[in-house]
């Protein structure tokens, strides 16, 4: 990766823990000059990746807790994973990306005769049962997310062949799928690289919004399982559209 791009991530990555940041602290933690880092925050501000005020910067939306996550849109994530489970041959071997929209399709798949790959603790733990067959890639926990993610998940993926991936996404737009840490991106494109066919599941709640890592554009999904109907969308990509259970 090229110098000026790893400082670029280094940079958002403190303003993810930090929640915002002036440009000489930033200077100071990066090791590079205040300039230097004024002409990084002109271009990601640019991108649309954080905003600048009075000296510093900040990021638009910091990615939620897992806590929240689990309890946010519950109906549309179960509706969602119900489709999801249709497109699952008995023997697959499946990819599960780490969220909880993948986490209510890991349970719906718990016991049947399945090798899935889990992306994230709680999914493991989900789907282990009865016939399933789980396995998990070694590499660094995100603390308080539960994903995993490194290098030496990206090698272990690197042996892996799989009939499918269900993606997950902090966000997604007509730019492509997004998400708040690089390093789960680059995980996500590991596992689409190794999978025949990948499903984006997401709710509506994500459509619009763009985090700081770039997954993949919407061209290169197979289908999205969604709750969301738009033009926008369909005009871009296979859609499932789903309604919620009353």
């Amino acid at each position: 990766m090229p110098l000026a791009q790893l400082r670029r991530q280094n940079l958002l990555e403190l303003l993810r823990r930090h929640g915002g940041l002036s440009t000489q602290e930033l200077a100071h933690r990066l090791g590079v000059s205040p300039a230097t880092v004024r002409r990084d925050l002109a271009l990601l501000a640019r991108l649309g990746l954080l905003q600048r005020d009075h000296g510093g910067a900040y990021l638009p939306e910091a990615e939620p807790p897992y806590a929240v996550k689990l309890s946010q849109n519950t109906r549309a994530k179960e509706a969602i994973a119900r489709r999801a489970l249709q497109e699952v041959p008995e023997g697959a071997t499946v990819i599960l990306d780490s969220g909880t929209t993948t986490l209510a399709l890991a349970q719906l798949l718990a016991g049947k005769r399945v090798r899935v790959v889990a992306l994230d603790l709680p999914i493991a733990q989900a789907v282990s049962q009865g016939e399933t067959e789980v396995w998990i890639p070694g590499g660094r926990v995100r603390n308080g997310f539960y994903s995993l993610v490194g290098p030496w998940v990206e090698e272990a993926l690197e042996g892996v062949r799989a009939d499918l991936f269900f993606l997950g996404a902090d966000a997604f737009g007509p730019d492509g799928v997004t998400n708040h840490t690089f390093e789960e991106a680059a995980v996500k494109r590991k596992a689409m690289a190794v999978s025949r066919r990948t499903v984006l599941l997401s709710d509506r709640s994500k459509w619009g919004r763009r985090a700081p890592a770039l997954v993949c554009p919407l061209a290169s999904l197979h289908l999205v399982i969604t709750d969301l109907q738009d033009p926008a969308l369909e005009a871009l990509v296979p859609v499932e559209v789903v309604r919620e259970e009353v």
